[in-house]
């Protein structure tokens, strides 16, 4: 029998992936994942899509979310604790692979926290730039906890958003957002002192909060003509952000509507409220905003496929400066048939003590 070839699976550690963003720098990934959805997005009809599998608790959620192509499975594991920072613990941790259809093999196993910031600030800029009215330049930015510089830095990069006015009920994070942005180019930071007055004026509003409670952050008094609304926090059931005459005044859209029906802040209304798919508008099916004066709201809970884009994008992108580590994911077998067979040979991590 010929000796099949040595199979590895390349490894992204979080200082990996830290190394790649650092090297690359912020926008170019930004940038770069917003590519990697859309052109993803657009082969909408491709994928095998099912919504997540969550495994609720009191103190938080585990998902996996699965998706694949004719050539590629992805996945991911994330969860979401709101009360982690107690434990020094961040609310969200993730990790994904990326695997070959036609064997099965996992190509690619990488750390996602990190990368899940970036893509989901990402995807809320893809939508922003179709969603949104043109000439956007002022952005609310409601929760400044962990998510919320990079989705400063999509908006700011991607849409050209140069003033953000900001409130958290917790001042320490808006004081952290401020100073972590402090000295970008053309990026103006205004603290607020409630929601209302955050959003007063705001071309969008981001809202991006941790709690897992059905919330009324926004309210229709809140609302302006030809507002845009990217509404990120809303991500499970019994967590929104929105009162429910928000999204009744609005246009609503979604990433993949089975899941959003039941995660997203349209789960407080009926199951036929009328809601539009991300993916029509990017492919010219659906025509967007109806007039300037409409309001719009993006329901996003964050779907498989936007991952699915973001580990294409770190595979690319680790490839491109040969970073990464092969590692034996998956056990090395001389005969297929014989799993057995490898408890009879020595293993190298054996260590005798006399």
């Amino acid at each position: 029998m010929a000796t099949p070839p040595h199979f590895s699976t390349l490894y992204l550690s979080a200082p990996d992936v830290i190394a790649l963003v650092q090297h690359k720098g912020v926008e170019p990934c930004l940038r770069g994942i917003a590519d990697y959805i859309q052109a993803d997005f657009l082969r909408w009809g491709m994928f095998d899509k099912s919504a997540r599998v969550a495994s609720h608790s009191r103190d938080g959620v585990i998902e996996l979310m699965p998706i694949a192509d004719d050539q590629t499975y992805a996945f991911k594991y994330v969860n979401g604790h709101p009360k982690n920072t107690r434990w020094g613990l961040s609310t969200v941790m993730a990790f994904g692979v990326l695997a070959d259809v036609a064997t099965g093999a996992p190509l690619l196993l990488s750390e996602l926290t990190l990368t899940t910031a970036l893509r989901t600030a990402a995807m809320s800029a893809v939508a922003a730039r179709v969603l949104a009215r043109p000439g956007a330049r002022t952005m609310a930015l409601i929760g400044n906890g962990a998510q919320s510089e990079f989705q400063a830095l999509a908006f700011h990069h991607l849409l050209g958003i140069d003033t953000l006015r900001l409130f958290d009920t917790d001042p320490a994070a808006t004081a952290k957002l401020r100073a972590n942005l402090q000295g970008m180019t053309g990026l103006r930071t205004v603290a607020c002192t409630s929601t209302a007055e955050a959003v007063r004026g705001a071309d969008i509003v981001t809202t991006v909060t941790a709690d897992k409670t059905n919330a009324t952050i926004l309210t229709p008094d809140m609302l302006a003509p030809g507002m845009h609304i990217n509404a990120v926090g809303g991500d499970c059931p019994g967590k929104t952000e929105l009162h429910a005459d928000v999204l009744r005044r609005a246009q609503v859209f979604v990433e993949y509507a089975p899941q959003t029906r039941i995660e997203g802040d349209i789960q407080q209304l009926p199951p036929d409220f009328a809601v539009t798919e991300l993916w029509e508008v990017l492919a010219g099916q659906h025509g967007g905003r109806a007039s300037d004066a409409a309001v719009t709201v993006f329901d996003s809970v964050g779907f498989a496929l936007e991952d699915f884009s973001a580990l294409r994008f770190l595979r690319d992108a680790a490839a491109e400066l040969g970073m990464g580590q092969p590692i034996e994911l998956i056990p090395q077998l001389s005969d297929p048939k014989n799993l057995f067979g490898l408890l009879h040979t020595r293993s190298p991590m054996l260590r005798v003590v006399a």
